[in-house]
């Protein structure tokens, strides 16, 4: 008789998550959940409403994706998940999440759903059948208002982001969203703050919600000085390559963020020519202290290692902390970092950052209440200098030596002899064929992904179009003017939106909007890349080109002031085939009679959550 396994589960195992979605964390590498996801998960398992509070980079995408996905049904091949994102690029982000956390789900199917994007990919896609929906509040409210996309069979809704929604205008279109959503659902809130208007929509639209709040460790990093390369993601492994040749290390400590890539790291790294070694969580405690005494002794200079790994790590020897994955949690990386300055010796912390993790970096600066350097990863000249001088050093020392080289000599000159070229030719010739595996002219260098600018990470000032703050630094931005505004129907919003998915640019990167009747004024980073421009130029806003061009009719805050009091907000309309215009927004009156959806589509004043409506076909305004 068999007794039964009472030893208790741990990690993702205890969160109760569906066999599929453990296999597939299992395959990822993950090891242990951060704090938000060991608190969400069970809240969103048990189908209760929630309000989750963390910072940028601690893993909410996961919080929120993990126990979803456990509860889809693949028999059902309509909407039963709706995220609204506040950017494409976070659109495209939490999709593919989705996607590698299901890799397991034979048959699931999600789909990112944002404007500047064609119509038809998307129609063709939902007509197909989608179990999840990841998309910005506009272009979901183009598909909504063409019944394109249907949410009679949506279980749950996420609001990602939902401070950085408001920053950026569009918490009218969610809270429209949100009333044409079954009222069966569930509803899932997470932003890094809580404003009073998100309290609000939180009290209105939430039931009981249970609240998880994760207060981030934040710490001063005195001894360690940090420095971030922007990479592309297929190119990590050069730049790290080129770093291990040109970095003088004692000991180096390289986190990654799974078990599986630990062992491909090594092998890759192993395969360069430089000796290292893996710690993750599926070493036993012998192999464990193993590696480490190598790594301690110097025997081993390099250690490829997760996050659990690494917990506990005191190696004085430790110069540099490399993150080829930057952490989603910031506290990670706190305690990455905190492997090397030990004993009150300087270290240093490198991060690799890819052109999707801007955020990420800007969640770690605050933590550390430090800024953090950008550094170029070393180019073909300097690398070609470093392996020249290695080479030389390595022909000084054999010469040096006590090393019999007359047989060399005669088979050299024998060679010259033979071939009739100078001996100088012959030793060219050597010495060629010894630097083929690491050439000592490395080949031309790819051109580095655009570093954000001061003004792209700054995160001072109110949000598009409002006043600025002490922390606003306007000689970053210059004025562009676009050929679009109020006669078109256009807003703040739609403009903001249209530059942020379009240009990568984040909401508070943008300065002042300034719409006139035919054209408007927006306030952009100084250094936009030309390709950016080309790009920009093309968009359009409800069907009209923005046709952007930098404006030269004066400095950037060159512009009339509001008078005290005033409020004006424009009627926003979509156009329609016959080129006239319909009114889509209408803004409450002073007296605060209720837009007329509130009374028109949903019953009227006071109406809560209602039916997914039917409207005529209008482009997209995200």
């Amino acid at each position: 008789m068999h007794e039964e396994d009472t030893t208790p589960q741990s990690g993702f195992a205890a969160l109760q998550l569906s066999p599929a979605v453990l296999s597939a964390i299992e395959r990822i590498g993950y090891e242990q959940p951060t704090p938000i996801q060991a608190e969400a998960i069970p809240h969103l398992l048990a189908g209760r409403d929630l309000i989750g509070m963390a910072q940028t980079g601690t893993g909410k995408t996961a919080a929120f994706a993990l126990p979803l996905l456990s509860h889809i049904d693949l028999s059902l091949a309509k909407p039963q998940v709706l995220v609204l994102a506040p950017t494409r690029e976070l659109a495209i982000q939490v999709s593919e999440a989705f996607q590698r956390y299901a890799s397991q789900m034979k048959g699931f199917h999600v789909v990112p759903i944002y404007g500047g994007q064609e119509y038809s990919g998307q129609l063709r896609q939902l007509r197909r059948g989608v179990h999840a929906v990841v998309g910005t509040p506009g272009r979901i409210m183009d598909h909504l208002n063409r019944g394109s996309l249907v949410l009679d069979a949506l279980r749950t809704l996420v609001l990602d982001e939902a401070d950085e929604m408001l920053r950026m205008g569009f918490l009218d279109d969610v809270e429209w969203i949100l009333r044409h959503t079954p009222d069966t659902r569930q509803t899932a809130l997470f932003s890094a703050t809580m404003p009073t208007r998100i309290r609000t929509v939180a009290e209105t639209y939430l039931r009981a919600p249970s609240e998880v709040r994760i207060v981030s460790e934040t710490a001063t990093v005195t001894d360690t000085k940090q420095q971030a390369c922007m990479v592309h993601g297929p190119d990590k492994l050069d730049a790290l390559t080129r770093l291990l040749e040109t970095l003088d290390f004692d000991g180096m400590l390289v986190f990654v963020r799974t078990k599986t890539a630990t062992v491909e790291l090594v092998e890759r790294i192993e395969a360069r020519g430089f000796a290292c070694d893996a710690l993750n969580g599926d070493m036993n405690q012998q192999a464990r202290e193993r590696t480490i005494g190598r790594f301690r002794a110097g025997t081993l200079d390099i250690l490829i290692a997760t996050d659990v790994a690494a917990r506990g790590i005191d190696v004085p020897r430790i110069s540099h902390v490399v993150n080829y994955d930057i952490p989603y949690d910031a506290e990670a990386y706190i305690h990455r970092i905190g492997r090397t300055g030990r004993a009150g010796r300087g270290g240093t912390a490198i991060t690799f950052v890819t052109s999707r993790e801007h955020r990420l970096l800007h969640a770690i600066e605050r933590a550390t209440r430090s800024p953090i350097a950008w550094l170029d990863v070393p180019g073909r000249k300097q690398l070609a200098e470093r392996r020249i001088g290695v080479f030389k050093e390595k022909m000084q020392a054999i010469l040096a030596s006590d090393e019999e080289l007359e047989f060399f000599r005669q088979l050299i000159r024998d060679f010259a002899t033979e071939n009739a070229c100078s001996t100088e030719d012959a030793a060219a010739v050597l010495a060629f064929q010894l630097q083929r595996e690491r050439p000592l002219q490395p080949p031309p260098d790819k051109g580095p992904p655009p570093k954000p600018s001061a003004s792209r990470r700054e995160r001072g000032h109110d949000g598009p179009g409002g006043q600025s703050s002490s922390h606003r630094d306007d000689s970053h931005l210059e004025r562009y003017r676009i050929q679009v505004g109020r006669v078109h129907g256009a807003t703040a919003r739609h403009i903001v939106g249209a530059l942020a998915n379009e240009a990568g640019l984040t909401g508070k990167s943008i300065g002042r909007v300034r719409l006139n009747d035919t054209d408007s004024t927006v306030e952009l980073p100084a250094d936009l890349p030309g390709e950016v421009l080309l790009r920009l130029r093309r968009v359009r806003v409800l069907q009209q080109p923005l046709a952007i061009e930098l404006d030269s009719e004066g400095p950037p805050d060159a512009r009339p002031k509001r008078p005290s009091g005033e409020r004006t907000r424009p009627t926003r309309t979509f156009a329609k085939a016959d080129g006239h215009a319909k009114a889509r927004h209408t803004p409450k009156n002073v007296s605060g009679e209720p837009k007329w959806w509130d009374q028109k589509k949903t019953g009227g004043k006071g109406a809560g959550r209602g039916k997914t409506i039917k409207s005529k076909k209008r482009p997209s305004a995200d």
